[in-house]
């Protein structure tokens, strides 16, 4: 098992970001439908654009395995930036395999290397697997809910 950061300005860790978050947001865990084309087409620009954006990929034998798309943030009690992970996802052939938990060390390992004084991230209720390996890697359930709202 290999993670590296992704290089955006690379083609084949473009090729892989796509193919990861594709292959994510079809799966009932992420969007459950495919991205429409446009965005497909918008991706990697809107990636290399935003100044926070890092990107893990993680390979077993030199195929595509896994995915962490983060984005820096900052904590106002803490007056230090986080990472925050967006989207995790380990392609169905490879879970199981520690694949989720490698993706995870190297965001943190990030996160020390930078000064982050955190890593979150947001998990459906429902993604049972999902919070066992987060739980595992030492996340705890936060106590405020987040919201959103669509725009």
């Amino acid at each position: 098992m290999q993670v590296i950061e992704a290089n955006l300005d690379r083609q084949e860790d473009q090729r892989d970001v796509l193919a990861m978050t594709s292959m994510y947001a079809v799966d009932v865990m992420g969007n459950d439908a495919p991205l429409p084309t446009d965005v497909l087409e918008r991706l990697i620009s809107g990636l290399q654009q935003h100044p926070t954006t890092i990107i893990f990929l993680a390979y077993d034998k030199n195929e595509v395995a896994g995915i962490a798309t983060c984005f820096l943030g900052f904590s106002t009690f803490a007056a230090k930036t986080l990472i925050n992970i967006h989207d995790l996802a380990v392609a169905p052939n490879h879970r199981g395999h520690g694949v989720s938990r490698a993706l995870l060390d190297a965001v943190e390992a990030k996160a020390r290397d930078i000064g982050c004084v955190k890593v979150t991230l947001e998990v459906q209720e429902n993604n049972e697997r999902a919070r066992r390996v987060y739980s595992a890697a030492g996340f705890a359930q936060a106590i405020y809910g987040a919201h959103s709202k669509a725009i």
